[in-house]
């Protein structure tokens, strides 16, 4: 088999605020290599780096806003998130657990720093990212999925502790706990120091790594530190992963849906008429109410 290769190691570029409680660097599609038809299905990554947020008795967050047409994925990697939905979803996310919230014909949501957590303050990291549907999908009825880190697929790699968590589709005989309406492998990567991770996936399929602690070389050949984005070609299936730090790596890909893509604002869909017709919707009500 043929060795996928590295397209780009891509640095955080500058961050902006999504509300007051989320810092984060925009990776998908910040840039002209991760646009959405490139990186389709993932069509949006923000990425809240490590950051310290003072005690507030006013959890900080963004207010409720719709969505239709796609699916966000939150992981919170430290702190705590807290989520309520237009169709009763909700719940906290604790640390290490990830929500994955179908938004398909239309959502009204909000997020924020869970209240407790936000009166102490501490240290905050998150990974949203948003996971496009087929056309054929995105005017189904919304759902909601709370995954907690215990319930996560797991291979033990070493005595060390160094592991593969699986939130979607599979590593070897570990398989991932959320459902998914195409092919998407979510995964964490705890590596530890010395320890190579041989990787297979489609080559068709788009593939990327977040390096959310430590350091890592890919292939033998380029090392990427943390809070950077290894973007890798679509040309192979096989590469590796070695840890030159201790490590965790979030490792992303997903069979490409092939369809056009009309994207504005909280809405994604195949057309500028569907877009217009998501508007419509919000604007009559039709996404049901949530209080902000």
């Amino acid at each position: 088999m043929k060795r996928k290769n590295i397209e780009k190691v891509i640095a955080p570029p500058p961050h902006h605020w999504v509300g007051d409680g989320f810092k984060v660097h925009n990776f998908i599609p910040g840039t002209t290599l991760t646009n959405m038809e490139r990186m389709n299905p993932f069509i949006l990554l923000d990425y809240n780096a490590n950051h310290h947020f003072p005690p507030s008795d006013k959890p900080r967050g963004v207010g409720v806003h719709p969505h239709r047409g796609f699916e966000t994925v939150t992981i919170a990697y430290k702190g705590r998130i807290q989520h309520h939905d237009s169709s009763g979803g909700g719940g906290i996310i604790g640390e290490g657990d990830v929500q994955w919230m179908t938004a398909a014909s239309g959502i009204l949501h909000k997020e924020y720093h869970e209240k407790e957590w936000s009166k102490e303050g501490g240290q905050f990291q998150m990974v949203q990212l948003w996971v496009n549907l087929p056309a054929r999908n995105k005017m189904e009825p919304p759902k909601y999925q709370a995954i907690k880190k215990e319930d996560f697929g797991r291979l033990t790699l070493d005595e060390n502790g160094s592991e593969v968590e699986v939130i979607s589709g599979n590593y070897l005989t570990a398989y991932g706990p959320a459902s998914t309406f195409t092919p998407v492998y979510l995964m964490n990567l705890r590596l530890k120091k010395g320890y190579k991770l041989p990787v297979n996936l489609p080559a068709n399929y788009p593939t990327a790594l977040l390096v959310i602690e430590g350091s890592v070389l890919v292939n033998e050949i380029e090392k990427a530190t943390v809070d950077h984005f290894i973007l890798m070609a679509n040309d192979g299936e096989n590469f590796t992963i070695e840890a030159t730090n201790d490590a965790l790596v979030l490792l992303l890909s997903g069979e490409p849906i092939d369809e056009p893509i009309a994207a504005h604002g909280p809405f994604v869909m195949n057309n500028r008429r569907e877009i217009i017709q998501a508007f419509d919707d919000f604007n009559r009500g039709k996404f049901g109410f949530l209080e902000d």
